[in-house]
């Protein structure tokens, strides 16, 4: 099942007093950057991100899950409702997530 672009809307204005979240749609779902880096995505219309030190510490009782087959695991964020936490949530992880990896060049 495909994430909305609705749910989606929804999450980026609960981030919206973070500067530079931006998104990549990938196979009818969501990966959220912040800052060019990875922070988790929508997936099925729920939103997960890195499993984190900082983001356990925010979230303690996190349930871990599967964004899809084959994947790694990630935490399930459930107080999607709550601005400030997202806000946080975010800002937290950010030092922990890797950077991206530089782009190669294509020979013409």
């Amino acid at each position: 099942m495909a994430s909305s672009k609705e749910y989606l809307h929804f999450i980026l204005e609960q981030l919206s007093d973070l500067e530079d979240i931006s998104y990549r749609s990938m196979m009818g779902e969501y990966i959220l950057y912040y800052h060019g880096k990875i922070v988790g995505g929508i997936y099925d219309d729920r939103l997960l991100v890195k499993k984190t030190k900082s983001a356990l510490e925010c979230m303690p009782a996190a349930v871990c899950d599967f964004p899809y087959e084959g994947a790694k695991e990630m935490l399930l964020v459930e107080e999607v409702g709550n601005k400030e936490f997202l806000t946080k949530l975010v800002e937290a992880m950010y030092d922990e997530l890797p950077s991206p990896k530089p782009r190669r060049r294509k020979e013409a």
